[in-house]
């Protein structure tokens, strides 16, 4: 049985696992006995336990890692927007929004959530379910950005699908919001025009 636990993982396209996940694959195994293998995979190097309840495969997903530290989250804001060439800074920062504000370091990563309140962050208009992971388009990671940040520069809103935008942007009924939106929408007509 124990080489059947290690040998269904590899085989599945996930690459990170919580014991939550790893009790409904095997609900055979009692969780104790979930929990003593896992300790000794990651002892045999056979998997790595990357955080509490947090196991993967030897090569990983980072952005997977991201989305099952806390949950629900995904990826957006600055990793999205460079993504997508919105910003041209470039970060070593993974970026998401969750249900709290927090930056964890993993094995040399940096994952930074930003909080959203539950009704925009359980929304998943214009969140996209990658492989093994939930990514925000251009759009919704914008629209994030302009919600969050309050003020931020941009540096090609001509990248953006406006009319998408247009289509999001009621999910985040916010009147304050939506005046900074077309503050940025005039902007992007001002230098659309100029080009």
């Amino acid at each position: 049985m124990a080489i059947d636990i290690l040998f269904q993982l590899y085989q599945r396209s996930n690459t990170v696992f919580t014991i939550a996940e790893l009790a409904q694959l095997f609900p055979g195994l009692s969780v104790k006995a979930l929990k003593n293998r896992l300790y000794y995979y990651s002892k045999s190097g056979k998997l790595l336990r990357l955080h509490q309840g947090i196991y993967a495969k030897k090569q990983y997903e980072p952005l997977e890692l991201a989305n099952k530290l806390y949950k629900p989250s995904y990826v957006s804001l600055e990793t999205v927007l460079a993504k997508a060439g919105i910003i041209f800074q470039y970060y070593e920062t993974v970026f998401l929004t969750a249900y709290i504000t927090r930056r964890v370091e993993i094995q040399g990563l940096t994952f930074q959530y930003r909080r959203l309140k539950p009704e925009l962050l359980l929304n998943s208009q214009g969140v996209n379910n990658e492989q093994g992971f939930f990514m925000a388009s251009p759009e919704r990671a914008f629209l994030d950005a302009v919600y969050i940040y309050k003020d931020y520069h941009f540096d090609n809103l001509a990248g953006l699908n406006w009319e998408k935008i247009k289509n999001l942007k009621s999910i985040y009924k916010n009147k304050a919001f939506y005046q900074r939106l077309d503050q940025y929408y005039k902007l992007y007509k001002e230098n659309n025009a100029k080009s």
